[in-house]
């Protein structure tokens, strides 16, 4: 089952179609029924196809699973999880349309060039041949014992299909990509061909240090309307954020400092003022009564204790105390309990859970788990390489990735008593089945060696937090806050926000279904988003938000709602704005140079110098910077006569074609043309997708499905 297991194991490969509707979580199916009848499954349409909230469901819970294994937010993937469904949706058309079929034959023939399959030597036997048939039994066994692991191989056998067609789609457009004789005779030329010429350039940073050139909405929109394709543009908000931190006040940080202190060495008020930290008999007691953080009784290394004790660990008494000491937004005194030496110990495992095991999903029954784990310990006992093989059959997620490993583990580590219990009592090589609260573990002791010292300390924790009355300071800053901004413009909002020194962010793009804020990222950011988008909502609105748990406040301002067209110029004045102003910089610095008779008029009248260079139509550096338009000038003026203004990239241009030369360069017209083929083939893939995508018929019913459950509820 080896190979099952390095499918569950690896979700984020599962390219583009798996599902949620935001609606999974967000609402009762029943409430949607009722506003929408017969079919409210679907949130949108990919040229007429649907996409249905069960493979929106599924995309988004693969997402939300790799985030988990690479320890980063589950929140925040609805979007991408769209734009993987919607990718797909347009590959599976293309493949259709190219005549081909998903059959079972289709399928079983092309998986071994998936990349989930194809460069792993485990797929293939010792000939080079693809194991189909030891596959297909896996995935029966799985099917009969382990539904949830089958229902996981349907998932990933749906993305694999789409990678698949995607594989043949690409195949097939790519091979009628081709470059002809001429096309490749022309490119050759154009590659040896070189023009010296005298130029001057007017720079447009330079130009724009002496003359102000503002640009204006109306400029952004004219823009915007020559390139349409370009800002094409999805419903979005523009976002003023002001963010409120409930932080400690120095007088908190006092009174907590003086709270410990007082645990440390005087006394506690239960005591009579007669037990401290010091002195205390019952040290887990004592951390229990009156830390904020539990009392561990785990040993631990000295590389594993706060900084301020690692450097004094190894040399301390036991009894010691430590502190009080500060780390972060702690207090914290320390005590050395005890000292020694633990073995440490390297093992592998296959855990087979069941419904009701402790952080189980599972539907099996105990009794069917100890069944299963019976017949696995069987086989590898039979033959220890089995253990690899039946990796796939383990419930914990990513075990298949990692051969089962748990690293490597002492005594005192935070594991189950069972499992550390079996790893104390076998010898390195031992495989044998040991029961906990997750469920059987059929366990290899991998290896065995002599540990590092380890250090049991209790630990008196106070935390730094701010008091009611910080809080309720920070409350009536927010509160003044929004009152001074409301009816406001934006820009009084940003000053006011600005002069008061708080914290001020403006994400102009925020989409429904982002998830956080760029600049904020609280657990607040999805209900600021829901609010943006409702459909009551007017440019200039302002609401005030509580984080939950750290009574953080939160002010926001709705500056502008961007629904779907061109983009809103000023949503995209960041993007733009040099653009633009260099633009209408180069209008000017051509008209004022108009007719100039020569380089040196030119030159004298901007304040720069005339320069030379050599240039070509493959490779237009001019003086460093890449100026294509400059290098067609070159080569499109006549000999000697001095070019119109050429508005480039880095400033206008004005030259002088002195002459033309060629450099050959070694290769022949056979070997040119494959390397031209082979480079557009290239950057065909990505090109294509988009065009694909700027091309099709979208429908998003996202934000109009959420709008209608929120006005029922």
């Amino acid at each position: 089952m080896a190979i099952l297991g390095q499918i569950r194991s690896r979700p984020w490969l599962l390219m583009g179609v798996i599902a949620l509707a935001l609606l999974a979580f967000l609402v009762n199916p029943d409430s949607i029924d009722k506003v929408f009848g017969k079919n409210p499954d679907v949130l949108g349409k990919v040229n007429g196809e649907k996409i249905t909230r069960e493979e929106f469901s599924d995309q988004l819970f693969v997402l939300q699973q790799q985030a988990e294994q690479q320890g980063q937010p589950k929140n925040g993937l609805e979007e991408q999880a769209w734009q993987l469904l919607v990718q797909s949706k347009l590959i599976k058309q293309q493949f259709e349309k190219l005549g081909f079929e998903m059959t079972e034959d289709y399928f079983w023939n092309q998986l071994q060039y998936d990349q989930m399959f194809a460069q792993n030597q485990q797929f293939f036997d010792e000939k080079g041949n693809f194991k189909t048939q030891e596959l297909k039994k896996q995935i029966e066994d799985m099917k009969n014992m382990s539904p949830e692991g089958y229902n996981q191989w349907l998932k990933t056998r749906k993305s694999i299909e789409y990678r698949l067609m995607a594989r043949q789609v690409f195949a097939n457009i790519s091979a009628g990509i081709t470059t002809g004789k001429k096309e490749a005779e022309e490119l050759m030329k154009q590659r040896d061909q070189l023009a010296d010429i005298d130029f001057v350039k007017v720079d447009y940073a330079a130009y724009l240090q002496k003359t102000k050139i503002n640009v204006s909405t109306e400029d952004l929109a004219n823009y915007i309307k020559q390139h349409p394709v370009m800002f094409k543009a999805e419903p979005s908000r523009n976002i003023g954020v002001v963010y409120f931190p409930s932080q400690p006040s120095t007088a908190d940080d006092a009174a907590v400092q003086k709270e410990m202190t007082k645990l440390f060495s005087v006394g506690t008020d239960a005591s009579g003022g007669t037990e401290n930290f010091q002195n205390t008999k019952n040290d887990s007691m004592f951390v229990m009564a009156n830390s904020d953080m539990p009392f561990n009784d785990q040993y631990v290394a000295a590389n594993q204790l706060p900084q301020a004790l690692q450097g004094q660990i190894a040399t301390a008494a036991i009894g010691q105390t430590f502190g009080p000491y500060k780390e972060q937004n702690v207090y914290v005194a320390s005590k050395l309990l005890d000292k020694k030496a633990s073995d440490s110990t390297s093992s592998s495992h296959i855990l087979i859970a069941y419904k009701g095991a402790e952080r189980s999903t599972a539907t099996r029954t105990k009794e069917e788990a100890k069944a299963l784990a019976d017949k696995i310990m069987a086989e590898v006992k039979a033959d220890p390489a089995k253990f690899k093989a039946n990796l796939a059959q383990s419930d914990e997620p990513g075990a298949a990735e990692r051969g089962g490993s748990v690293g490597w583990t002492t005594p005192s580590s935070p594991f189950a008593p069972g499992y550390l219990s079996f790893l104390a009592s076998h010898k390195k090589g031992d495989i044998g089945l040991a029961e906990t609260s997750f469920g059987y573990h059929i366990i290899s002791v991998d290896d065995k060696k002599s540990g590092a010292m380890g250090y049991k300390v209790a630990h008196l924790v106070k935390s730094v937090k701010p008091s009611d009355a910080t809080e309720a300071e920070t409350d009536k800053k927010a509160r003044r806050f929004i009152q001074q901004v409301q009816g406001k413009s934006f820009n009084d909002f940003v000053n006011i926000a600005k002069k008061g020194n708080y914290q001020f962010s403006n994400p102009k793009q925020a989409k429904r279904f982002d998830g956080q804020l760029q600049g904020l990222g609280t657990d607040k950011d999805g209900d600021i988003l829901a609010w943006a988008f409702d459909k009551k909502r007017e440019k200039g609105d302002t609401e005030f938000f509580t984080v939950d748990g750290t009574g953080d406040k939160i002010v926001v301002y709705l500056n502008g709602k961007q629904e779907k067209g061109l983009a809103d110029p000023e949503a995209v004045r960041d993007q733009i704005e040099v653009i633009v102003k260099n633009k209408l910089a180069a209008k000017q610095i051509a008209e004022k140079i108009g007719k100039a008779g020569n380089l040196d008029q030119i030159a004298k009248q901007f304040g720069t110098t005339k320069q030379s260079a050599q240039v070509n139509l493959l490779s237009p550096s001019v003086a460093g910077a890449m100026e294509p338009k400059v290098a067609g000038a070159a080569f499109g003026v006549a000999k000697g006569k001095v070019s119109n203004p050429i508005e480039g990239g880095t400033g206008v241009y004005v030259l002088v074609k002195k002459n033309e030369t060629v450099n050959k360069q070694p290769g022949d017209l056979k070997q040119f043309t494959e390397s031209i083929t082979q480079r557009n083939g290239g950057m065909f893939g990505q090109a294509w997708m988009k065009s694909l995508q700027d091309n099709a018929d979208i429908e998003d019913y996202r934000i109009e499905i959420w709008n209608k459950v929120g006005a029922q509820q």
